[in-house]
């Protein structure tokens, strides 16, 4: 009994140790018309309509492409960085074909925002004006005083500076005054009674 136990788990260890467990690393990255991808030791160069881009690759992940598809081989038997790896090839792949953009509305009396001179200027109800200076790879745009749209093609960065621009005056609960994300929904809080 003992002995058929230990051959059990010994194949299960066999088993799991051949298993690379990634799902999202499985999954080919399809490019599209326009982008064009060079492949340079552990270094990707992404060029499509929207610019240029490059990136690092992790030395436990293999890059192979095969006319418009990019497939990741793991070197290690469990990789936790191939996931990671297809994912960000994924995202400048779509950043230098189509480009990402995150909406901001702002939410209160007198508040609005316009852009002077490659910064964003921004009523918030202080007593001051907030300045914010970009930098160019970004473009900010304001179709209207209570509107922002952020665009660019690295999806961090644009992240990044949408966050930073919505911290200057985050919504508050009571009555959803603020800077907030188009899509972004504030739970509210009832109002304090006496």
């Amino acid at each position: 009994m003992l002995q058929e136990s230990k051959i059990l788990v010994e194949k299960y260890y066999v088993l799991w140790s051949n298993i690379k467990l990634s799902r999202i690393a499985k999954q080919p990255v399809q490019i599209p018309n326009g982008v064009e991808i060079t492949i340079k030791d552990n270094l990707i160069l992404f060029k499509g309509p929207k610019g240029e881009m490059e990136m690092n690759v992790h030395e436990s992940v293999t890059i192979n492409k095969e006319e418009n598809i990019i497939n990741l081989e793991i070197n290690e038997t469990n990789s936790a960085m191939a996931g990671t790896m297809r994912s960000l090839i994924n995202n400048n792949v779509i950043g230098v074909s189509e480009g990402y953009e995150k909406k901001l509305n702002l939410v209160g009396v007198g508040y609005k925002a316009e852009i002077k001179n490659k910064q964003l200027h921004l009523a918030l109800g202080f007593s001051h004006p907030v300045i914010y200076e970009y930098e160019s790879e970004i473009e900010i745009t304001t179709p209207s005083p209570t509107e922002i749209i952020v665009k660019g093609i690295n999806k961090q960065r644009v992240g990044q500076i949408s966050a930073e621009i919505r911290a200057f005056r985050p919504p508050e609960p009571y009555k959803g005054k603020g800077v907030k994300y188009s899509d972004e929904n504030i739970i509210r809080k009832e109002a304090k009674k006496k």
